[in-house]
């Protein structure tokens, strides 16, 4: 049986094509009414008017015939074939008016194949502009519409995440040059100088070390921006204990967190049990800690908390760092979106891929996860059902 949602959706449907319905019946009617106004005429003309009459003495006159021969002549071929030429005029009647119906309809569908290689971009001169259809197409024409905007919103965003995606590609092969530059400039100089105090030399192999890890970093991000949106993600499901995940990530951000004196408060229930991608679901929270630290002031804190509910687990992520705005909020989930778009080298960063591969992982998941920025605190919350 049909549910109310599907039996709403039908019922909404019939009433949008009401006005089609509408013409189509007056037109049905009309035609009809002109069949048998066609057919009445006829009759009128034929069976009781002087059509017989008018046959006879046209035969008396061309064909040189008395009365009787052209009565008898006329009775031969009218009147012993009568139920053959009114079935012959009848059909006659019907195809031309059928003709006439099909091509009003013809019309209508002669309009919809115009108007759809428009949207198909088939008509490069009207392709500018809504589409539009007759009057009781009404509904069509929202739709057709509605499909257009949506297609010309589709390929604008395509080409805006192609061009963010080269100009990342252009920026990230611009870095690349600066530390690679380093490391041989400062290879040079321990192959070159033989005699370099050990203090020097020390200080050239850590300035080297440090260059070919951002070196790493950043063919790592070409990586990143050459998989995506190439291969599925799929999910491989099991039990673990959320607690240590969490913990685990945040011994493992110990390094990074020294850089710039900053705090981990991890508050949360011990061993909480939780179904998910483990592997996958880390790498969201390394995402979003890392964004965290990036972009966090010197000397605060960072605070996660993870609650366990009867349907959901919510795991909230904030830090201290500059406002963003409602605008910038609006598109942090947009693929190659950086919100250091002057490419700070300092910053490092995932190439402004981290939060959106998150926000596709957290939904493969059926979750959801937002951000919002309050003064100087800036929050990430995401939201995972409970698999029972």
């Amino acid at each position: 049986m049909k549910n109310k949602k599907t039996i709403f959706h039908e019922k909404g449907i019939y009433q949008e094509f009401g006005q089609i319905r509408t013409q189509i019946f007056i037109r049905t009617a009309g035609l009809c009414l002109t069949a048998v106004l066609i057919f009445f005429l006829v009759y009128r003309f034929f069976v009781r008017g002087k059509f017989a009459d008018f046959m006879v003495s046209f035969f008396q006159s061309s064909l040189r015939m008395d009365y009787d021969a052209a009565l008898n002549f006329y009775q031969q071929i009218f009147r012993n074939f009568e139920k053959l030429f009114y079935f012959i005029f009848i059909a006659m009647v019907f195809l031309f008016l059928l003709r006439i119906y099909l091509g009003w309809f013809s019309r209508y569908f002669a309009e919809i194949d115009r108007q759809m290689g428009r949207l198909l971009g088939e008509d490069t001169e009207e392709k500018a502009g809504e589409i539009s259809l007759s009057p009781e197409l009404i509904a069509i024409e929202r739709k057709m519409n509605q499909l257009k905007y949506r297609m010309e919103k589709q390929k604008s965003d395509m080409l805006l995440s192609e061009k963010r995606k080269n100009d990342l590609i252009m920026y990230l092969a611009h870095d690349l040059k600066t530390p690679l530059a380093s490391v041989i400039g400062y290879l040079n100089l321990l192959r070159d100088e033989g005699e370099i105090s050990g203090e020097l030399r020390e200080k050239y192999l850590d300035i080297s070390l440090g260059k070919a890890e951002r070196l790493e970093e950043l063919i790592n991000e070409f990586f990143e921006i050459a998989r995506y949106n190439l291969s599925d993600i799929t999910l491989q499901y099991s039990r673990i204990n959320f607690s240590r995940l969490l913990e685990q990530l945040v011994y493992e951000f110990g390094p990074m967190l020294a850089e710039k004196n900053l705090t981990v408060s991890l508050q949360m229930e011990e061993d909480i049990l939780f179904s998910c991608d483990a592997d996958k679901m880390q790498r969201v929270f390394d995402n979003l800690l890392r964004n965290a630290v990036l972009y966090s002031f010197r000397d605060t804190e960072i605070r996660i908390t993870a609650e366990q509910q009867k349907y959901a687990l919510i795991v909230r992520f904030s830090n201290h760092g500059n406002p963003i705005s409602k605008e910038k909020l609006e598109r942090l989930f947009e693929q190659f979106y950086r919100l250091d778009t002057a490419r700070s080298t300092e910053s490092g960063g995932c190439a402004g891929l981290g939060l959106a591969i998150a926000k596709q992982i957290v939904e493969l998941h059926n979750g959801t996860i937002t951000a919002k920025s309050e003064a100087e605190v800036i929050e990430f919350t995401v939201t995972l059902p409970v698999i029972s």
